[in-house]
């Protein structure tokens, strides 16, 4: 059969079922084309290795992750952006497991294939851009101490309200919103009389 029956999609979706069911550092290129029936050539013939189709995933994952949380950003909608964490992991339990259990070296050990480079990079830039216009709108600045309270609030917080509930496989409840809710408006309050 040739390389054309199966597609890149049809890759990433074995290789994402793979990492849902057991974690990324179990999908190897032979679970990944037995996963499909799919013949080696087929593989090599869209991937250059395993890490190639492993770092597509990650960063499939994340950018899909943070078109909503960029597009609250851009709203001016911090709290919205905070909400994100939970709501998108509501929506999408199993891909949310695979961002926030396990981290980007879990998915490509050493270095990015330089073709993933550039994304992986500007996905963090983008990321970094929204907390430091958080920073800038909410605190008055975008000074070292504001940037964290930013981070803090808009990622680290809603991550550790949702990965206990991630590791058990289940959907985070209302709960973990209205929680996310009091401590954003508690720290924004705070930071906004500290303002630079």
């Amino acid at each position: 059969m040739g390389t054309s029956r199966f597609t890149n999609s049809d890759f990433l979706a074995a290789a994402r079922s793979e990492a849902w069911a057991k974690g990324p550092d179990t999908v190897t290129v032979d679970s990944v084309i037995r996963h499909l029936r799919a013949p080696r050539g087929s593989f090599y013939h869209r991937y250059a290795s395993r890490d190639v189709l492993l770092g597509e995933l990650w960063l499939s994952t994340i950018l899909s992750f943070q078109e909503g949380f960029v597009a609250a950003i851009d709203r001016g909608d911090g709290l919205a952006a905070a909400l994100h964490t939970p709501r998108w992991a509501r929506d999408h339990l199993d891909d949310a497991r695979l961002l926030l259990i396990y981290s980007r070296r879990d998915f490509v050990d050493g270095t990015w294939p330089p073709a993933l480079q550039d994304g992986v990079r500007a996905q963090g830039e983008r990321i970094q851009a929204c907390v430091n216009r958080f920073a800038q709108r909410t605190f008055g600045g975008a000074s070292q101490a504001n940037r964290r309270r930013a981070m803090f609030v808009l990622c680290e917080l809603p991550i550790a309200a949702v990965k206990g509930y991630l590791e058990r496989r289940e959907r985070p409840p209302a709960l973990v919103d209205e929680l996310i809710s009091l401590s954003y408006h508690a720290i924004v309050t705070a930071g906004s009389h500290e303002r630079e």
